[in-house]
């Protein structure tokens, strides 16, 4: 196969910086996907003097690692690492040539501490932009620790594979052959769940605070930002770096910005964090919060922060349809991201519940790789942007279904039928379907904080023009708060709006 000019272009420049030589050990058949691994490897090969080419027999038929010579790096490719895994695979060449992974020294010291073999398989699509992170992570961990190995598995090539696990989500991951975890999920996370959470006397020489913000998307990133530029002592708790936008895949009303990426946008504003001493504390999760001499923040692990004023930018998720069968098939069928999900999906009928924007946007995006959408709207008409509607009244292999009641999403140990009731004629009615996409909107992740800060019936956080809640010191920001918008650019200034509350409360206090 034939790289493209920009591919190689970008390949050129980090090839440059490999710090040693570097073996790719493939396996390799006289296939079709062979044929295209092999041709892939050897026209990197041939930009490098510092690659060679070794055949070797292992497990998957095409596949293959990339190590030093004389050296196991624990980093395997089964199939293409294109598409979004095309940087996966220039990070894990670097890393293994001795180019240091860009994570703190913390969590190096953690994951070189596990002792025991940990071997990961990651099932993915070239078209997730989610699974990136969880390969580079596992990358990362077998590139730091000798014991922990990872293979990237392409479910275009190893199709059969996917059908026989029945995996129906991606990323996937396995874990010494049993199914470790899916979805998105952060180096944090992987690694408290591999080797247990950090403990809460990592926590205990932590000072006070002036502004502490509990969440990392657009609002938290942005209330970070604004704290730490004042010059105050600011730290973040964040569970998952970029919160909801990691699941925007394309962004065209950022002002100033006609397109970008919800992934890459949130990259943008981690490092913009930091450029600042903001004291980032990933992979935490805020159970509890009062105001005594301070305000106090409880971790999960059982850590308590202090601080002179808090930043509430918790966020939302996206919002459950509570019928039978919804949470016994999540990731069975029952799915939340098409551009993840949506290729596991090709050839087969599929339902998409929700016409709003993200439902139609799903709907659109399925069209080209099932064999039908069913679009599932509870009001009589769809509520999309026009724009939106009339793209999808030139698809052929779309059915939109107005009125209809989800009742129940049923299966043997996947998603086989989807069962709606008329709401006009109240009769019932069944779809035949093997996916299932939920997009009816978000909720507030505000659940712990029920009987601490004001909420309304939403359970949205009621904040003022400064972004103040009911409690002194406290503050909100984004889509956990009475926000009438919720969007990314409008999240970012509520965020704004909270540090600078927060500032004017400190000076004036």
């Amino acid at each position: 196969m034939a790289l493209d000019k920009a591919i190689k272009d970008q390949l050129t420049q980090y090839l440059a910086m490999l710090e040693s030589e570097v073996v790719f050990a493939a396996t390799l058949g006289e296939d079709d996907s062979s044929t295209k691994v092999r041709e892939f490897l050897e026209e990197i090969a041939e930009m490098s003097s510092k690659i060679t080419i070794q055949a070797v027999a292992s497990e998957r038929t095409p596949s293959f690692s990339i190590n030093r010579p004389g050296e196991e790096s624990g980093i395997a490719f089964a199939g293409l690492p294109l598409g979004h895994e095309f940087t996966s695979f220039i990070l894990a060449l670097l890393q293994v040539s001795g180019r240091p992974p860009k994570i703190d020294e913390a969590l190096q010291k953690r994951i070189k501490a596990i002792d025991k073999p940990l071997h990961f398989e990651t099932y993915v699509s070239l078209t997730c932009h989610n699974c990136p992170d969880v390969v580079q992570a596992l990358n990362i961990m077998a590139v730091l620790n000798p014991s922990i190995s990872h293979t990237m598995i392409e479910g275009g090539m190893f199709k059969e594979e996917i059908d026989k696990k029945k995996i129906m989500a991606v990323p996937t991951v396995f874990l010494d052959g049993e199914e470790f975890a899916s979805g998105r999920q952060t180096i944090e996370q992987l690694l408290e769940k591999a080797a247990g959470p950090t403990s809460k006397d990592d926590f205990a020489e932590k000072e006070l605070f002036d502004v502490l913000v509990v969440g990392g998307g657009p609002a938290g990133g942005s209330a970070a930002i604004y704290a730490a530029r004042k010059g105050i002592n600011t730290g973040m708790v964040v569970e998952t770096m970029g919160g909801q936008v990691m699941e925007t895949l394309g962004i065209e009303n950022m002002i100033g910005t006609p397109y970008t990426e919800g992934p890459k946008l949130m990259r943008q504003v981690e490092e913009h964090i930091n450029e600042y001493n903001v004291d980032v504390m990933k992979g935490q999760r805020a159970k509890d919060i009062r105001r005594n001499d301070v305000i106090e923040v409880e971790l999960e692990n059982g850590a308590v922060l202090k601080t002179k004023t808090a930043i509430l930018a918790t966020g939302a998720r996206w919002r459950n349809i509570n019928v039978p069968g919804e949470k016994e098939f999540k990731n069975k069928g029952v799915a939340y991201c098409p551009h993840c999900d949506g290729p596991l999906f090709a050839g087969k009928e599929v339902a998409v519940i929700g016409g709003g924007n993200s439902g139609i946007e799903a709907a659109i995006d399925l069209a080209g790789m099932a064999k039908h959408v069913y679009v599932l709207e509870f009001l009589p008409e769809l509520k999309a942007d026009l724009v939106l509607q009339n793209r999808l009244n030139t698809l052929d292999n779309v059915t939109v279904i107005t009125h209809a009641a989800t009742k129940e999403i049923v299966g043997s140990d996947h998603v086989e039928q989807l069962t709606y009731v008329d709401r006009e004629t109240n009769g019932e009615f069944t779809l035949a379907v093997e996916g299932v996409f939920i997009l009816i909107g978000l909720m507030p992740n505000t659940e712990w904080l029920k009987d601490r800060v004001v909420l309304n019936e939403r359970n949205e956080i009621v904040v003022d023009k400064h972004g103040a809640t009911n409690i002194e010191g406290v503050f909100a920001a984004g889509d956990c708060t009475d926000s009438v918008y919720k969007q990314i650019i409008t999240s970012m200034g509520s965020g704004a709006t909270a540090a600078l509350g927060a500032f004017d409360y400190l000076i004036r206090s």
